[in-house]
């Protein structure tokens, strides 16, 4: 007991040899500090006691050697810190006493050592509450947690938690920071006797202490002379050796956390080395969908780096399931075939490059790619069973039947594909068959089952005779047939097939009903009984005998003639006097002018079919009048009107036997070499062949209301299979117009403007030449009666245009031919209503040159004498315009507040109808000048005669070239074009005539391509100032040529933009189905609801006849259309329009079908359009393949040609284009200077000799 003296100091070693000493008390003494080894010896020491002295400071090792202490007693002296070495001696340690002393910092870890502690008092000192103490917080917690120890430490600063015991401090209250490391170390390679710098920087609150670890162990800096920590916690590592080799990892760790760096790599080498593989790359076989490792790796210094290629040296694909492992190995996961091949590993240091290869062979189990299908032959029939597959090694296919061998014959082959063929099917050859596909891995195999069904082809069980009937009489000839399957019956007539009409009907069994026979319906008709095995026919001869005895009309026929030259004039003059005299007040008006004849031949002709079939009519209001019976009605029979030799005064009088013409094909030195202007004599058998003012061919016969001229739909209530036909309107607004636009990701828009120029060369029907009634007068767009001429367009009930009290659209019959519909009677006979092209039928250019020399002499520029063709005002480029159409206000000078400009004159009449037709109008006048002018150069002594034709010959095979070469293959795609065939040669048989299917609706799928913008672009493919044109305002507008930049801006809007996609369910755009010739104030027309009437008009079959004509299957439910309208939304639209798919108009069903791959038609429009384009090619005599036609030199130049060098030659200032303009291409990457599109060598046309006829 040493309490209470004035001990000032404890020298080292005061207590030596008291080793048995249990308590030792100094307390209340002047003792300042406790030295190292003050209290040695005292091993069995328990309690000591030093509180109530001076002491300021403790030595590290003051307490060392108390193994026993118990209790030590340091309140109430003047401590400021503490080491935490000085507790650490203290294993026994279960009371410590601190308080009231002046310690403000505690360092961590200070009372970690002491597990013994049961009491510790830090309470009433000077502690900073700072990130610095959390630790204690944490300890405090802790002794608090195990309830073995109590403990006090209060707060003092700062001053806002004074008081607080420390246990309760978090460390958001502190603002305290784990650590966050902001510069990361990088792996590094060194040799002996580098020095190297691992760089670790952190920051935190408290400041972070950083520690190193090598291989997840401490790094201890005072074993290891070499190692040092730098202040901002860089490790540096002098005078390295191989021990130094591993993964190192730096570690930021104050009171709130820590936080570790990732790991680098020290890798120690010798010296550089190049690469040497440790592992090659191995041969792998392996299953589709397992997964596979290329083993691969490399040793070297520096460390190689590992890479993979394919084996032919190309990257390995992008693709998920490819990885490269650490180690440096390929691995593909879920293997596919196509992974199958070499592949290359490269190992890469600094000091060389080697590399290793390998196969993956993949092993697939057989997959079949094509399947065999049961299958039904009829005996005596080939049959073939695909059966194609897969698989590594490439499987093998075998073939057996019911579970044997197939029989060993020559019927029997295996073809190399796999195919079973079985020729000449016998009845014993139905059964079960199997194809079996194997390889080493596995098989797979598949059943099929052969039906063969035993051959019955149709035989006649009642056969038609030959037979005279008597005129004005109906005639039943009897057909009917059995087989296996059921035949079908058709009837053909002098070889067209016979539809169903008010003239014809076929009984279900077969028998062909005619009504009202008169002589035109005599000739051979043939029976045709067909069945999948075969067809059988048998025909018969029908004369018709015409007793000489007068009829009904006969008294009438003077008064009525008279009458119907005076309405049917009367109706003409009025509407020429509404046309012409004044401006054009409503699309109406725009429609006639725009389809008006401008040839009087033409006029003449017309006016006297239009009298011709008013005087019937007539001659029948009056026989009504005294018979009353119905002759609208089918029952009527027109044969018995009026008697044979009344026809004949008719004809004469109404002009219809003025104008059959008579050919002249006798000056051969012209015909064989040159085209007539009207297409005469081109077939020198047939010279009216393809001729303009002749009737449309028929690829199959009309169907009228009542079988000679009333079209379908006429009379509303009248049921048709038995529905009602929509109206046109109807049909227009519920299937085919459309908002919508799908841009053709292929072709411009110059596809479609190719086609509507070709349609001008190829077709133009008569219109009625009045807009009034024959009757009365009165204009047919204000009486919405179907009275000839008008066959108004009614407007539904619930249509947005019946707001606006629109009633009906405007729309006029088109002109019968004399000698058809009413007319026929000329022929003593009633023929149904035919039409008249005004065009001729060939391509032949008539679009530049016009289809009558009425219309060439008024194109052609004779006065010159250089074969040239009138021009116009010639602009600043240089290059004139065509030539103003002269005479009365015409359909371009619509609206006085546009400028003043007439229509342009060209060849075709339609020229103006929108502004991309008219500059190709002018692009190809043009072209016809400049190679008139060349010829003169190359032939100064040819007249101006042998130069106009020579060019225009040339300009025609160009127009064929374009079209069969370049334009049909995208519109037909590759289907279309087999089904076209190869040229073969001239055929005189055919006959070239546009057919009525054609003109009227095949031929109009043309309108679902219209954009509903012209776009006009600058030479840059700019929008031009004016901008881009909604088509509603470029119809009949020439001014916008003459004032908005002539046709170069409108030219690059059609080859430099993209075409409109026919989508089945997007057809014509609104701007052509409610904007038509729009004007204000009036009603628009609706050129998809004019198409659908027009075919009626001309008594053109439902789509379901062409669908048997082209041999598709017959549909009897609109489910049966499935596999050309796949859209089912369209099928019940056409099922709600219509209600029998037999009842369909031709041109919306062609419109909706879907497209032929590949091409922009459906498959009943290709068939059609195909027919009639090789009747173009095949029936032109001088067709320019047709060898003779031109020299082979010449023919090569014009198979040179193409619409870019046109447009290079004769646009304003055009130099750049695509090759191929019909093609989308992108600007500028896509489009070629002028210079490299290939031109025409007109050399080849320079005569070696002078001479007469020695052109061409």
């Amino acid at each position: 007991d040493l309490r209470f003296n004035r001990i000032k100091e404890i020298q080292p070693g005061e207590f030596r040899r008291l080793k048995n000493l249990n308590t030792l008390l100094l307390n209340n003494n002047q003792i300042k500090r406790i030295p190292s080894g003050a209290f040695e010896d005292l091993e069995n020491l328990k309690y000591l006691y030093l509180y109530k002295n001076e002491i300021q400071s403790i030595d590290r090792q003051a307490f060392k050697g108390l193994a026993s202490l118990e209790q030590l007693y340091l309140h109430f002296n003047q401590i400021e810190t503490l080491e935490p070495e000085s507790f650490t001696h203290l294993p026994k340690l279960e009371r410590l006493f601190l308080h009231n002393n002046r310690i403000a910092h505690l360092i961590p870890g200070t009372f970690s050592h002491l597990e013994s502690m049961k009491r510790l008092r830090l309470d009433s000192n000077a502690l900073h509450c700072d990130c610095e103490i959390l630790w204690l917080a944490e300890l405090l917690k802790t002794y608090a947690e195990s309830g073995n120890a109590q403990a006090a430490a209060t707060c003092e600063y700062p001053r806002r938690i004074q008081g607080r015991s420390v246990a309760t401090i978090t460390p958001e209250e502190l603002n305290c920071e784990r650590p966050r490391i902001t510069s990361e170390p990088q792996d590094v390679d060194v040799t002996s006797g580098n020095t190297v710098y691992f760089t670790c920087r952190a920051e935190g609150n408290p400041k972070p202490e950083i520690i190193w670890l090598r291989n997840n162990n401490e790094l201890s800096m005072k074993e290891d002379s070499r190692l040092n920590l730098l202040d901002d916690g860089t490790l540096m590592i002098q005078n390295t050796q191989e021990t130094d080799q591993g993964i190192y990892q730096c570690m930021a760790k104050n009171v709130a956390g820590e936080v570790k760096t990732q790991e680098v790599t020290l890798r120690y080498f010798e010296s550089p080395a190049r690469p040497s593989f440790v592992i090659h790359p191995q041969n792998t076989e392996v299953l589709v969908g397992e997964s596979v490792t290329l083993e691969c790796s490399a040793t070297g210094h520096p460390q190689p780096r590992i890479t993979w290629t394919k084996g032919d040296r190309t990257p390995l694909p992008s693709d998920p399931r490819i990885t490269i492992t650490p180690s440096g190995g390929l691995y593909i996961q879920n293997v596919k075939q196509e992974d199958s091949g070499e592949y290359t590993c490269f190992a890469t240091n600094s000091i060389d490059n080697i590399h290793a290869t390998a196969y993956i062979i993949v092993q697939a189990l057989p997959q079949f790619t094509v399947t065999p299908q049961d299958k039904t032959v009829i005996e005596g029939q080939t049959v073939d069973f695909p059966c194609e597959a897969q698989g590594y090694p490439q499987p093998v296919i075998a073939w057996t039947k019911g579970g044997g061998q197939l029989s060993v014959d020559r019927r029997h082959l295996v073809l190399s594909s796999g195919t079973l063929r079985i020729s000449r099917v016998a009845l014993h050859d139905q059964g079960q068959y199997e194809c079996q596909a194997v390889n080493i891995i596995g098989s797979q195999r598949i059943v099929v089952y052969l039906t063969v069904q035993p051959r019955v082809t149709p035989v006649f069980a009642s056969v038609p005779s030959d037979m005279t009937v008597e005129v004005g009489t109906n005639v039943q000839i009897p057909c009917n047939a059995q087989g296996e399957p059921e035949p079908v019956i058709t009837w053909n007539k002098d070889g067209v097939q016979v539809t169903e009409s008010g003239k014809f009907h076929v009984s279900p069994e077969g028998f062909l009903t005619i009504r009202d026979v008169g002589t035109a319906d005599e000739g051979r008709y043939e029976c045709v009984a067909r069945n999948t095995i075969g067809y059988s026919s048998v025909s018969m001869v029908l004369s018709v005998n015409v007793p000489n005895v007068s009829r009904n009309g006969d008294p009438f026929v003077q008064t009525s003639i008279v009458e119907a030259i005076a309405t049917v004039d009367r109706a003409i003059n009025s509407t020429r006097t509404h046309l012409f005299d004044s401006r054009p007040r409503s699309p109406n008006d725009l429609l006639a002018l725009f389809r008006y004849p401008r040839d009087p031949y033409t006029v003449e002709q017309a006016r006297a079919g239009e009298i011709f079939e008013r005087t019937l009519q007539l001659i029948q209001d009056h026989v009504q009048d005294g018979l009353m019976v119905d002759l609208n009605g089918t029952s009527y029979h027109y044969n018995d009107l009026v008697s044979p030799q009344y026809l004949n005064l008719i004809a004469n009088l109404s002009g219809c036997t003025a104008h059959r013409r008579v050919n002249n094909c006798s000056d051969m030195c012209f015909h064989q070499k040159y085209r007539t202007h009207d297409g005469t004599c081109n077939n020198l058998q047939h010279p009216m062949w393809g001729a303009s003012l002749t009737a449309f061919e028929r690829l199959l016969k009309s169907v009228y209301e009542n079988g000679f001229n009333l079209p379908r739909g006429i009379e509303p209530k009248r049921l048709s299979n038995g529905y009602a036909l929509p109206m046109p309107r109807l049909v227009s607004t519920t299937l085919i117009g459309t908002e919508t636009i799908t841009p053709d990701d292929q072709y411009t828009h110059m596809l479609m403007q190719w086609g509507q120029f070709l349609d001008h060369d190829l077709d133009l029907t008569v219109a009625a030449l009045s807009e009034a009634r024959f009757s009365d007068g009165q204009h047919c767009s204000s009486v919405c009666t179907n009275d000839p001429p008008c066959f108004s367009i009614m407007i539904p009930p619930n249509d947005p245009r019946v707001r606006n009290g629109a009633r009906c659209m405007f729309f006029v019959r088109s002109s019968p031919v004399c000698g058809s519909g009413m007319t026929s009677l000329l022929m003593n006979s009633v023929y149904p209503r035919e039409q008249i092209n005004q065009l001729t039928s060939y391509i032949d250019a008539s679009n530049v040159y016009g289809s009558s020399d009425h219309e060439a002499l008024e194109i052609r520029d004779l006065a010159s004498q250089r074969g040239l063709l009138r021009q116009g005002i010639v602009q600043r480029s240089g290059k004139p315009l065509l030539p103003f159409a002269t005479g009365p206000p015409t359909e371009c000078m619509k609206d006085e507040n546009e400028s003043p400009i007439p229509c342009f004159l060209a060849g075709d009449q339609r020229s103006n109808e929108q502004l991309g037709l008219t500059s190709i109008h002018t692009l190809w006048f043009r072209e016809h000048n400049r190679i008139a002018t060349e010829l003169l150069k190359l032939n100064p002594h040819w007249d101006g005669d042998t130069i106009y034709h020579e060019t225009r010959k040339i300009v025609g095979a160009e127009m064929q070239h374009i079209t069969f070469s370049h334009w049909l293959p995208k519109i037909f795609g590759e289907v279309g074009m087999k089904m076209l065939g190869e040229y073969k040669g001239y055929d005189p048989s055919v006959n070239s005539g546009i057919t009525n299917e054609f003109a009227t609706a095949a031929f109009r799928f043309g309108h679902t391509l219209i954009n509903p913008f012209l776009y006009r672009l600058d030479e840059n493919f700019e929008p031009i100032p004016q901008g881009h044109l909604p088509l509603h305002k470029a119809f009949f507008s020439p001014f916008r040529i003459v004032n908005e930049g002539g046709i170069d801006p409108l030219l690059r809007g059609l080859f430099g933009v993209a075409g409109k996609m026919r989508v089945p369910s997007q057809l014509l755009n609104t701007e052509l189905t409610e904007r038509l010739f729009s004007m204000a104030r009036t009603v628009a027309l609706d050129l998809a609801a004019m198409n659908i009437q027009r075919g009626r008009d001309h008594g053109i079959p439902p789509y379901h006849d062409f669908r048997v004509y082209c041999n598709f299957s017959s549909a009897q439910t609109f489910e049966d259309l499935k596999n050309e309208i796949k859209n089912p939304e369209i099928r019940e639209k056409l099922s709600r329009l219509y209600g029998s798919p037999l009842n369909i108009d031709l041109f919306p069903a062609l419109m909706v079908e879907d497209l032929v791959p590949g091409s922009r038609l459906g498959p009943t429009l290709m068939c059609l359009l195909s027919t009639q384009f090789r009747r173009i090619r095949d029936g032109d005599r001088l067709w320019y393949e047709n060898p003779g036609v031109f020299t082979p030199a010449q023919l090569t130049q014009i198979k040179q040609t193409s619409l870019a060098r046109v447009l290079c030659d004769n646009g304003d200032n055009i130099t750049r284009v695509q090759h191929d303009v019909f093609k989308v291409a992108e600007f500028p990457h896509g489009y070629s200077s002028c210079e490299e599109i290939p031109k025409l060598d007109l050399r080849m046309w320079q005569d070696c000799c002078e001479g007469p006829y020695t052109g061409g």
